[in-house]
């Protein structure tokens, strides 16, 4: 990259600079050594930061799921009206098979929301660090 070499002429007049004084000899691939290094060090910090951000947005979606589950148990106004829906699921046989088929893609969303989230939670709590 023109950036990298741009930067590394300028960090090997800076190194010859300081150096100019020096009596001990230096070897050739000090400085390409020497920028390879602080590469790594920034990408181990791009890599922290990615690896927080992962976490904080792993928290947040079980953070999230803890809060839509207490407020199904604090309004239970809703599961009742679940509740009056299976009844008539139950009046209405013939319709039953459109009703639990359009439910059954709302469970299999719920329940990869649920293991999305138990994922998470596994992730976050065993991690490697």
């Amino acid at each position: 990259m023109l950036s990298d070499k741009l930067n590394g002429d300028k960090f090997d007049e800076s190194l010859r600079r300081a150096l100019r004084g020096h009596t001990e000899p230096v070897p050739t691939d000090f400085t390409a050594g020497l920028l390879r290094q602080i590469k790594q060090a920034q990408e181990r910090r791009i890599l922290a930061r990615v690896v927080w951000e992962e976490r904080l947005v792993l928290g947040g979606c079980v953070v999230l799921g803890v809060i839509i589950i207490s407020a199904a148990v604090v309004f239970p106004g809703t599961a009742a009206g679940f509740t009056g829906q299976v009844k008539t699921l139950t009046d209405k046989i013939g319709q039953a098979v459109e009703v639990v088929s359009s439910w059954r893609q709302l469970y299999m969303v719920f329940a990869a929301m649920f293991g999305f989230a138990v994922y998470s939670l596994v992730d976050l709590l065993a991690s490697d660090s």
